[in-house]
């Protein structure tokens, strides 16, 4: 049976939601290096190892050619904290990429799909 989303239940979960930091990455000013493929793959594990660790609940890199090219969500509302994760991400430090970030707010059971 479908839940009925009532004024009451509606008041009953806004309270269990979260403050997250949700940063969006854009290219950087020295995207094309030699060793690119390396950094990126710094990159990646950097962002596996941010999952594991409970720091990043989600990363999705962004496939449609525009000048976003990743959004995540940082797993802290503290703004100052997400900024020294992102900054030591491998292709921010290389200049390959550069980010903006938000505090976002989020309700529990958000996930993507599997």
């Amino acid at each position: 049976m479908a839940t009925i989303i009532s004024d009451e239940y509606i008041k009953q979960i806004l309270p269990t939601g979260k403050q997250y930091c949700i940063f969006i990455f854009k290219p950087g000013p020295d995207r094309d290096q030699p060793d690119a493929e390396q950094i990126q793959w710094q990159h990646v594990r950097y962002l596996f190892q941010l999952r594991e660790d409970g720091k990043l609940s989600i990363s999705c890199p962004v496939t449609d050619g525009s000048d976003v090219l990743g959004i995540g969500i940082l797993n802290t509302s503290d703004l100052k904290e997400a900024k020294t994760i992102l900054d030591n991400d491998p292709n921010v430090k290389k200049g390959r990429l550069i980010y903006e970030m938000h505090t976002c707010f989020g309700l529990p059971g958000d996930c993507l799909s599997k």
